[in-house]
């Protein structure tokens, strides 16, 4: 979440008070100064870059129980001073959940809707909000944010298949829709990977994941197990927006649906907040590189998984 703080007059502070900025005291000490007759203007940025933090061992278990003091932050090979942590932040989830209704998944259809359904029931509280979009030859919103299950009930129950798909056009729609919501951002795309229509690309698509601070989580139903029905790629790709931006990805066929929504909401509820403030930034940068380690730990025996970065312009937005 950014912090912009805007203009203050220099005739409005006192040398040496402490003023309130987003959260943070800083206090100003300010030099006389002879401008007798000049309108003097003095322009304070700080911005607090949040970053949600999910730990694992070797086995894939889940690590609830670090403090702030087991982790370290650097940006661009920079150390940072860790400003905020929380456990299992209670912030908001905002969740769009995007299902593939293409001929290459649509036998599925009915068993998607009904394992979203109990996804949903499970999943909300009384401060989250879900919204549904479908996607095969154009994306379309079946439901706007709500915290009402029984909306998103209606909107399941009115998938309806086509035989192209748009995947990058509902991963850039769902992110930038999802950048504007405040607490956290999270983006679960149901599908083959295959897209066959989009006029968004791969690229696009993860800038937008990464400019919104939106979480990917890829749930992958292959529809053919033999490779040679397979678009490998595309499986790649989900695998791929997932890692750049904090989430995770799973199989199908790895235990079901139920499963594998089961396993995004429990990533979700374990999930540790980091913030910091960049100190002694790398200028001219427009992507800055977040790297999040657990120092007392071998890297083989954690897996500490987070977005890999932010966009400087980004920053300027306020969230």
């Amino acid at each position: 979440m950014d912090h912009n703080c805007g203009r203050f007059p220099l005739r409005a502070l006192r040398a040496g008070r402490p003023l309130r900025l987003a959260g943070s005291w800083i206090v100003l000490a300010l030099w006389p100064l002879a401008l007798a007759g000049q309108a003097v203007t003095l322009h304070m940025d700080v911005k607090l870059v949040n970053i949600f933090v999910n730990v694992t061992d070797r086995n894939g278990a889940i690590m609830g129980g670090l403090a702030r003091e087991d982790f370290a932050i650097a940006e661009d090979g920079r150390q940072q001073e860790i400003a905020v942590f929380e456990r299992q932040s209670e912030l908001p989830l905002n969740l769009t959940l995007a299902i593939d209704t293409s001929g290459s998944v649509r036998k599925d259809m009915a068993q998607e809707a009904d394992a979203a359904r109990r996804f949903a029931h499970a999943l909300m509280r009384s401060q989250d909000q879900m919204s549904l979009l479908q996607f095969a030859t154009y994306v379309r919103e079946l439901t706007p944010f709500t915290n009402k299950v029984s909306q998103i009930d209606r909107g399941l129950s009115q998938l309806r298949g086509d035989w192209a798909t748009s995947l990058y056009d509902a991963a850039c729609l769902g992110s930038e829709r999802l950048g504007g919501k405040e607490g956290r951002r999270v983006l679960v795309l149901v599908t083959d990977g295959d897209d066959t229509a989009s006029s968004a690309t791969y690229a696009k698509a993860l800038e937008q994941a990464l400019r919104n601070e939106v979480m990917i989580y890829s749930i992958i139903d292959v529809p053919i197990e033999a490779s040679a029905g397979r678009d490998l790629g595309g499986e790649h790709a989900l695998i791929t927006l997932a890692e750049q931006t904090g989430g995770k990805s799973y199989y199908v066929s790895d235990g079901g649906l139920d499963k594998a929504f089961a396993r995004v909401s429990d990533d979700l509820r374990t999930q540790y907040l980091l913030g910091y403030y960049p100190h002694n930034q790398v200028k001219g940068l427009g992507f800055h590189r977040i790297q999040v380690t657990v120092p007392r730990a071998a890297a083989e025996e954690l897996n500490v998984r987070h977005r890999t970065g932010y966009f400087s312009d980004a920053q300027a937005k306020s969230k």
